[in-house]
């Protein structure tokens, strides 16, 4: 399948290579925070640039072309490590760690002053990316994925900058379809909730009984 990707690498070896990145990784969201924040003089701008140009070419000088995609084992591990919202590697993903209790798939989270829409509050695009992997989650530790169809968000106040939870269960299943709903929560307040449906895709459903594990799960 397009964008699957098999690696014979040991457990040992993608644990050396999670210790490797994900501290890049965190290094450069802490970077992102520190661009939308500072206050330094131009010479420390220019300088900055500077070597943030020269750590850009050190990091292109061997790179995957296109995108990371999704990684397998032959032991049928999955690594998305360029996932826009979970990504270990990408700065960009807030990022979510999930988890699951029961029937219930949450993550706990502290965002920060890169993912700001209104002031001091996290921009209701962001809450829906996170929204939209938190429930595609839950439909897959429930063992009925889908890709996103539909996501519904009603917004009852604005999320502030900082610790939130969201977190989601599976209402119910119609035949290939997935009902999700959800939830943000800060201080105990519900500040979103979220209804989804997960569809199973013909070309899954097209592989029979057994399709690769994790194949449609959103990220780890």
């Amino acid at each position: 399948m397009f964008g699957h990707v098999m690696e014979d690498l040991t457990p040992e070896e993608i644990a050396a290579a999670s210790q490797l990145y994900a501290p890049l990784a965190d290094r450069v969201r802490e970077l992102v925070a520190a661009t939308v924040l500072t206050e330094v003089p131009a010479p420390d701008v220019a300088k900055a640039i500077q070597l943030i140009e020269e750590a850009t070419a050190l990091l292109g000088t061997k790179a995957v072309e296109g995108s990371f995609g999704v990684r397998w084992t032959p032991d049928g591990k999955r690594r998305t490590w360029g996932n826009a919202i979970v990504g270990l590697r990408n700065p960009i993903a807030p990022p979510l760690d999930i988890r699951q209790r029961g029937d219930l798939t949450y993550a706990d989270v502290v965002i920060g002053p890169q993912y700001e829409g209104p002031p001091t509050l996290v921009h209701g695009g962001i809450i829906a990316a996170m929204l939209d992997q938190v429930l595609g989650d839950a439909a897959v530790n429930a063992g009925v994925p889908g890709m996103t169809g539909t996501l519904r968000i009603r917004y009852n106040r604005g999320t502030p900058l900082g610790p939130i939870r969201v977190q989601s269960a599976v209402d119910r299943v119609e035949g290939v379809k997935t009902f999700v709903s959800g939830q943000v929560i800060v201080d105990d307040a519900v500040t979103v909730e979220a209804e989804g449906i997960f569809i199973l895709p013909k070309a899954v459903r097209d592989l029979g009984d057994n399709p690769p594990p994790g194949i449609l799960a959103p990220g780890d």
